[in-house]
């Protein structure tokens, strides 16, 4: 089992305009020939973690997959406003980005970093 660690996760409530919403996406690089099942755990300070989130990456491809728009087994999102850690598991061996685009200031922000 392959495991990614993303410790500093947070989705803002607020965005600056319609062009530029805030949210955090993670990406993934199958270079291998089989099709890879990625599970999503997240942790929270205050409250029990959520489980339930996968995302699909075929074989030889690359998925964008934007947090704001998941929607896990049984309907959960991920909250916002709410700091939290993502530990990503797969049998595949992949490569992984993790991005935030903040737009809660006219000065936006975005921060990426491999993991």
């Amino acid at each position: 089992m392959n495991k990614w660690y993303i410790p500093d996760a947070y989705y803002p409530g607020v965005s600056q305009g319609d062009t530029y919403v805030s949210h955090e996406a993670v990406c993934f690089l199958n270079e291998t020939r089989q099709e890879a099942l990625v599970t999503l755990t997240l942790y929270f300070e205050d409250r029990d973690k959520m489980t339930g989130f996968s995302a699909r990456v075929p074989a030889e491809r690359t998925v964008h997959l934007r947090l704001d728009k998941l929607v896990g087994d049984q309907g959960q999102t991920i909250p916002k406003d709410t700091p939290y850690a993502i530990v990503l598991e797969s049998e595949t061996d992949l490569k992984v980005q993790y991005t935030r685009v903040d737009t809660t200031q006219p000065a936006l922000a975005i921060s990426t970093t491999m993991v």
